[in-house]
């Protein structure tokens, strides 16, 4: 499939839908479980922080990252692409995925959940090689990579390997899965010798994240720094060669996406630094954590909403300033929690964690009412074609992640 091609069956589909892979209703079925995900890794968090929380649980705390990574964005990421699919079976993983995490948290035996969470991420895997096969993109084929790091991830766990040996994993499988959508929904026609160039590189960066996860697991002094640099690495030449750099300049939910983009890449770069350094307190671990899945994952979430909402829901999901504010207060309390991280201030980093939650439910709540009061099918200054088309002519200097 050429990029230009690819280009607009993204933004197409982003903005219509697709009459077949389920209803409205039925998807709308598989995202509230996400949803739900979302709002107990949340309450989760704010355990985790010592402060109180609508819900007290020991498994809560213990199962914080896997509901916010498998249970919420991988079910997220799932239920997009089984949209994309038209296959029922696609429709497997964001069930499990989501399903899994919510009955690892339930006071029951722990293998129903260790169970489904594993079969959703091969499920997963699988609607990757489907794609792969269909157009042997090298972005399905840096989404399949991070695909294995899930299914890697949630074996082990299943196989009694407890989550914070896991913290790798699962980064290693959002950051390559948004950089391989990053690569994908970017692309524009170029020189195919340049194309392919660019391509192999990217690729290339992509391989090196993954295999420093694989050695950090034998040896995980080699494997920190080795997954330290690779992410500094991964943000630095994606962050060069990404079309926001233009799209900075444009106006609107172009402009919106582009700032968030550049945000996000900051700071996996900020993550990657503060991977490499030895940390005896765990604090350091808890900002470079906190900097991939709040400064990078969430913020290029935030970015590419108005492409994922109307691609599941068929719905749009109109630009408003008020996503400044999101992204103002999600930024602004990362930045305090690190900085309290790094300075050791204890009540600074709590106030952060907790910010950090009023940002997120800030998101859901915009994104909804926005969603909501959208009239279906009525076009707005900031869909998703909007944002493909200015990437597409933003990248009239050739640069190409």
């Amino acid at each position: 499939m050429d990029s230009q091609r690819l280009g607009a069956t993204r933004a197409d589909r982003a903005s219509t839908g697709t009459r077949r892979g389920g209803t409205a209703v039925s998807r709308l079925a598989l995202l509230l479980p996400a949803g739900i995900c979302l709002l107990l890794g949340l309450n989760a968090g704010l355990l985790l922080l010592g402060g109180p929380a609508p819900l007290n649980s020991t498994r809560l705390g213990e199962a914080h990252g896997l509901l916010m990574t498998l249970g919420f964005v991988g079910a997220l990421i799932a239920l997009e692409r089984a949209v994309a699919h038209k296959a029922w079976w696609a429709f497997g993983a964001p069930a499990c995925l989501a399903g899994g995490a919510i009955l690892a948290v339930l006071p029951i035996p722990g293998w129903p959940g260790r169970t489904a969470l594993a079969l959703g991420t091969v499920v997963a895997l699988l609607t990757y090689r489907r794609l792969w096969r269909r157009s042997y993109d090298p972005a399905v084929a840096v989404q399949s990579l991070g695909a294995a790091l899930a299914v890697g991830a949630a074996l082990q766990w299943a196989g009694g390997v407890p989550i914070p040996a896991l913290v790798p994993w699962l980064t290693g499988f959002l950051v390559l899965t948004i950089t391989g959508e990053r690569m994908e929904l970017a692309r524009v026609p170029l020189d195919t010798a340049d194309g392919r160039t660019h391509d192999t590189e990217a690729v290339t960066t992509c391989v090196v994240l993954a295999s420093a996860v694989v050695i950090g697991t034998p040896w995980p002094a080699v494997g920190q720094i080795a997954f330290g640099l690779a992410l500094v690495l991964l943000a630095v030449r994606f962050a060069a060669r990404d079309v926001a750099w233009h799209t900075v300049r444009a106006t609107g939910l172009p402009r919106f996406a582009a700032a968030c983009m550049l945000a996000g890449y900051a700071w996996l770069a900020v993550s990657g630094v503060l991977w490499m350094v030895p940390d005896t307190g765990g604090m350091l671990y808890d900002a470079a954590v906190h900097a991939i899945f709040l400064g990078f994952v969430m913020s290029m979430i935030l970015a590419h909403a108005p492409v994922i909402l109307p691609a599941v829901l068929r719905r749009q999901l109109p630009y408003t300033p008020g996503f400044w504010v999101v992204a103002a207060l999600l930024h602004g309390s990362l930045l305090i929690r690190i900085a309290a991280d790094l300075a050791g201030l204890e009540v600074f980093r709590t106030l952060g964690g907790r910010l950090g939650v009023i940002a997120l439910l800030a998101l859901v709540v915009t994104a909804f009412w926005m969603s909501v009061t959208a009239s279906r099918g009525t076009p707005n200054r900031g869909t998703a074609k909007e944002v493909v088309g200015n990437e597409a002519a933003g990248k009239a200097g050739g640069q190409n992640p």
